[in-house]
């Protein structure tokens, strides 16, 4: 399922975006990133609103990796929201940040976070998060059914 599998990266960052595409890179990682750098925009991809509407081109995501710290509607809120929904509440949300704060932790399990990893200082600290991600979540995790979309 590795190399076919999509994963959403929300991140508002520009230069923790390019440290994430670059560990991919690095660890030969050949999945689809889909990267949306606000929580407005993960959301209206997850919601398939607007422009990504059509879901051919615009497939949910087999994992979700999200940042917290966010301007406007923060990593939080997109949490709550996917776990409340129905059709995409199943997607396994790993949160990637760089808050070592236990209340930060705390409330993302509270909220359905399936992980939470701090983001490595060293770039090849980084590499190595992104292939125990590769491994784990793509690999050995066999993930939930997707909802169908009239259940709750």
């Amino acid at each position: 399922m590795s190399n076919s599998a999509i994963i959403m990266l929300v991140e508002d960052n520009r230069m923790d975006i390019e440290l994430t595409l670059d560990a991919f890179k690095e660890a030969r990682l050949s999945n689809r990133i889909e990267v949306a750098n606000s929580g407005k925009r993960a959301l209206d991809y997850l919601l398939g609103n607007g422009e990504f509407a059509d879901r051919i081109k615009h497939p949910l995501p087999d994992l979700i990796l999200l940042d917290l710290k966010m301007p406007g509607i923060d990593g939080f809120e997109v949490l709550k929201r996917i776990k409340d929904t129905p059709k995409i509440k199943r997607i396994p949300v790993v949160v990637l940040t760089s808050s070592k704060e236990q209340g930060d932790r705390a409330l993302s399990y509270d909220i359905g976070a399936n992980s939470y990893l701090v983001k490595p200082v060293a770039f090849s600290g980084f590499i190595d998060v992104v292939r125990q991600i590769e491994d784990y979540w793509l690999t050995l995790n066999v993930g939930a059914p997707m909802s169908e979309s009239n259940s709750s």
